[in-house]
């Protein structure tokens, strides 16, 4: 039955909820943000290849594949073990790209840059299967669960910059430094990939709130939360379904049908991740020129990138700061093109600070765009619809990384390559 939550309860279990689902937002982007962060190292190793490009096509183009296989079957898929297996795929892919940098005593050559392209395939698969699942799963609960996994996928680029940064520092001046730093950094990512898992499969099910939600979804007639349930020890009855609820599929609304409801949210959600990473890593890393900085140039792009990211993605927290209007929505939407050709011209005439600034802008203004459309766009469904509505938004934004990184290349005419 559904179980009842007094406020006090409630108060306590969303708190713990929450840090939770900020760890595995984390977890969700920690092993891919390890591999862009460590790009200093990959560029080394493969100077010829555009590594931070063409992982990155690869990674994504895999993860919006099997997201939208997964997304198209959402209504009847078991949530758990799609998360499962999504950490249990990053933790091991983690755990594969340090094993394979040992195994070829750091050498680059075409075969080890295969190597690692397979490991961002595995990357890709993980990552479809926690996005979605993820994302749809909290939409059926409450907003500030949705807010905190995706400040926590934010975090997680803040977090690797400061691993790199640091790993890199402390290695800086030993014989192949850089390449231990990275290791390190890499190892570190599978552990805390590990924990991710352990937490998804012992920890988050049995938390009050988030039982109480996923009871009073599978009383609207969702599906995909039973699994949770039992692991949690709550057992659901067939009276106990809501009459209220879609209870058989042809009462819920149609993947197309929401959509058509919430196509300028779909909208949004793809052009502001088209703008980002048509920016964003492979630009910053490549086309920057030289500065001051030198080699740590482009590892303080990623990091001032990634901390106002962070702060862009918690800024919703304050409802009066929070955008809801769907008009505003777009009008911020459009207007973040004005950063292609400021970014241009910054990078043909201006200095290594007029860059971070944009950079800072432009990790900003992505983190606080996406948590307003995810976190306004589920409300007033029911829980079936608000998790498929997570699943579309989701492919959405894999559709706009896979976008802007084809367009990311678009930087390169003219260079040579």
């Amino acid at each position: 039955m559904i179980p009842p939550i007094t406020n006090g309860a409630e108060l306590r279990g969303k708190t713990i909820a929450m840090i939770v689902c900020w760890l595995l937002g984390n977890g969700s982007l920690f092993v891919w943000n390890s591999m862009l962060t460590a790009e200093d190292y990959y560029l080394s190793l493969f100077p010829r290849y555009h590594p931070t490009r063409v992982f990155t096509l690869v990674y994504v183009v895999i993860t919006l594949v099997t997201s939208s296989i997964l997304t198209y079957y959402e209504a009847t898929i078991n949530t758990r073990k799609r998360n499962l297996l999504g950490y249990l795929l990053l933790f091991l892919s983690a755990l594969a790209i340090p094993i394979l940098d040992l195994a070829t005593s750091g050498n680059g050559g075409l075969a080890t840059y295969i190597g690692i392209c397979c490991v961002a395939v595995i990357f890709g698969l993980g990552d479809g299967c926690v996005e979605g699942g993820m994302i749809g799963d909290l939409s059926l609960m409450c907003p500030d669960f949705i807010q905190s996994f995706l400040a926590g996928g934010s975090a997680s680029g803040v977090l690797t910059s400061v691993l790199r940064l640091s790993t890199k520092g402390v290695f800086e001046n030993s014989k192949n430094g850089l390449r231990k730093g990275a290791i390190m950094f890499l190892v570190i990512s599978a552990l805390f990939e590990l924990l991710c898992l352990l937490l998804y499969k012992f920890v988050f099910a049995k938390i009050p709130i988030v039982r109480y939600y996923r009871s009073k979804a599978a009383s609207e007639g969702s599906k995909t939360v039973m699994a949770d349930l039992a692991a949690a020890g709550v057992k659901m009855q067939q009276n106990e379904v809501s009459e209220e609820g879609p209870n058989d599929e042809l009462e819920r609304l149609s993947h197309k049908q929401l959509l058509l409801e919430n196509k300028d949210y779909a909208i949004i959600a793809f052009l502001v991740t088209v703008l980002t990473f048509s920016i964003f890593p492979g630009f910053l890393a490549e086309d920057t020129g030289k500065h001051g900085l030198g080699t740590w140039y482009v590892l303080v792009l990623i990091a001032m990138y990634n901390v106002l990211e962070l702060l862009g993605r918690n800024i919703p927290m304050v409802e009066s700061l929070k955008l809801e209007s769907r008009k505003g929505l777009t009008i911020a939407t459009i207007s973040r093109f004005a950063l292609v050709p400021a970014f241009y011209f910054t990078a043909k005439y201006g200095d290594q600070g007029w860059m971070i600034l944009l950079t800072s802008l432009l990790g900003l203004s992505n983190g606080y765009l996406t948590v307003c459309v995810f976190t306004v766009a589920p409300q007033g469904y029911k829980g079936p619809e608000q998790n498929a509505l997570g699943n579309l938004l989701t492919i959405c934004v894999l559709g706009g990384l896979v976008m802007g990184i084809a367009l990311d290349w678009l930087w390169l005419i003219g260079k040579g390559w």
